[in-house]
């Protein structure tokens, strides 16, 4: 891809905004600019931002969607910019230099929080190779065994590739137990504590026997299962145990690889576009813009702002956010006096001025992903301001509708729109179901069902990998049920 020559003052503001970011106290990898035609912004936005990726059809419809809606004036991406390092970022040909500017502050903001949020530590910053080095190996793949049969088998990889485990990358899941160990395991029975002469009536043998007995029998137990526990990475299950071919387990190993890159970017999408949001408007309103331009700011500005009736807007609510917060550390809006204060005019009026703000948002950039900022920092107060409530759909008068405002209902409903993306967690819990090679999943229900054709279509290909037939357990108004496919048929079943 051949990218098109910044303009000469574009080339000066670079510079000029990157020392006022590093003034504010950015910190960012080296960031490259490229400018792009929109056919060539589009091409990278459905490539997911990076220039070269393994052949496959969904490239070609994203481009086609991407396209028509651009063409129909619905959407216009004004920038690209790729978690790496360096940072690669690109700016849309056309766009004004008011445009320029404030994507040039946000890119920034945005490259400060890929180097410091603490959920992109694990991210391999060299991705922008890996992803052309992938797509190498999977051209090669597809000469060798043919690009029909790969592109079947990347189809199906695609379809379980969040049926991983987010947390993974920065925590032991599997504990490390030598055989040796295994063999000497001893039972330890925590015993109540008593004084010497009432332990053998506290502490009776019989019990104690009793429950070192099944503490070994456990054990015992737990040494058959097969996984010993429940694993959420079912992508890792299949690469470790499926009977693949060496080419299918380099392209599921890929396809897996791919997915916890991204997964970072999908857990602080609010907090990501939040934070460089704050730090654009700040540059441009306080920095660059003037009485030119500041309203030509403002217009581009408010778009991006804008909320939707039906969806919240990541953009807007992370700026709003951060700005609270701020204002509350500023203020000293937080603490156990300020929580215990019952008197509402005093609160509205409380303000300790201890100027921790800027601080405080800089430590949660490094430390938050989106469902605990929101957890955390989502108050009564802000959710009254920017008029929160929780819809459903009304069955008597075939409606949607706002079901309430209630600050508890609402937060927990966005918190659950957020955990795991808003998917089901899926884990596998046998690999060897009734003793016949057959794969159990459990679906750790939260009160969000599963779709009966989702989970069809998925079983399948997970059979069409594993080689045996998929189940899956899950509840359903209450009461286990067990779904099964074997490839051709997808049934129902109702353990004891």
């Amino acid at each position: 891809m051949k990218a098109l020559q910044l303009s000469d003052e574009l080339k000066v503001w670079i510079p000029r905004i990157e020392k006022i970011a590093r003034d504010y106290g950015l910190d960012f990898f080296p960031t490259i600019f490229e400018m792009v035609t929109y056919e060539q912004m589009n091409m990278l936005a459905s490539f997911e931002g990076f220039p070269v990726r393994y052949r496959h059809w969904k490239w070609g419809m994203e481009y086609e969607r991407l396209a028509k809606s651009y063409a129909y004036g619905l959407h216009k991406i004004y920038e690209l910019v790729i978690n790496t390092n360096p940072c690669y970022a690109y700016l849309l040909e056309g766009n004004s230099m008011t445009d320029h500017k404030l994507v040039v502050g946000h890119v920034y903001a945005h490259c400060d929080f890929f180097k410091n949020n603490s959920w992109y530590s694990r991210t391999n910053r060299k991705m922008l190779d890996e992803m052309a080095n992938h797509a190498a190996k999977l051209a090669r793949i597809g000469e060798r065994y043919g690009f029909e049969r790969v592109e079947k088998f990347i189809d199906r990889c695609l379809s379980i590739d969040n049926l991983i485990d987010p947390y993974l990358p920065h925590i032991v899941r599997r504990a490390q137990v030598s055989e040796e160990d295994d063999e000497d395991f001893v039972p330890e029975v925590k015993r109540i504590p008593a004084r010497s002469y009432m332990d053998r009536y506290i502490n009776p043998d019989d019990e104690i026997q009793r429950r070192k007995d099944k503490l070994v029998r456990e054990h015992e137990e737990r040494k058959n299962r097969f996984p010993v526990e429940p694993e959420r990475d079912l992508m890792l299950f299949l690469l470790e145990h499926a009977p693949l071919d060496r080419w299918q387990r380099q392209v599921l190993a890929i396809i897996r690889d791919e997915a916890y890159y991204f997964v970072p970017q999908r857990m602080t999408k609010i907090m990501n576009e939040g934070w460089a949001s704050y730090w654009h408007s700040k540059i441009m309103t306080q920095d660059v813009c003037d009485d030119t331009n500041i309203i030509d700011f403002a217009h581009v500005h408010s778009g991006t702002m804008a909320m939707s009736p039906t969806n919240i807007n990541p953009y807007k609510i992370g700026l709003e956010l951060f700005r609270d917060i701020e204002d509350r550390w500023n203020k000293g809006r937080f603490g156990l006096d300020y929580e215990r204060c019952s008197s509402m005019r005093e609160k509205a009026s409380w303000d300790k001025r201890l100027g921790l703000g800027r601080e405080k948002i800089f430590q949660v950039r490094k430390i938050y992903n989106d469902v605990m900022f929101i957890d955390e920092f989502l108050t009564p107060e802000f959710a009254e301001e920017q008029k929160f409530f929780a819809y459903g759909y009304n069955r008597k008068n075939d409606t949607w509708e706002i079901k309430t405002r209630e600050f508890h209902t609402v937060k927990k409903q966005l918190i659950n729109q957020l955990t795991n993306g808003g998917q089901p967690v899926i884990m596998v819990e046998d690999g060897n179901y009734k003793n016949r090679g057959e794969l159990l999943l459990w679906h750790k229900f939260d009160g969000q069902d599963l779709k009966p054709d989702y989970a069809s279509d998925t079983l399948r290909n997970i059979v069409a990998i594993w080689s045996r037939p998929c189940h899956i357990r899950t509840l359903i108004d209450g009461k286990s049920v067990i779904w099964s496919h074997d490839g051709e048929r997808f049934e129902e079943s109702h353990p004891a």
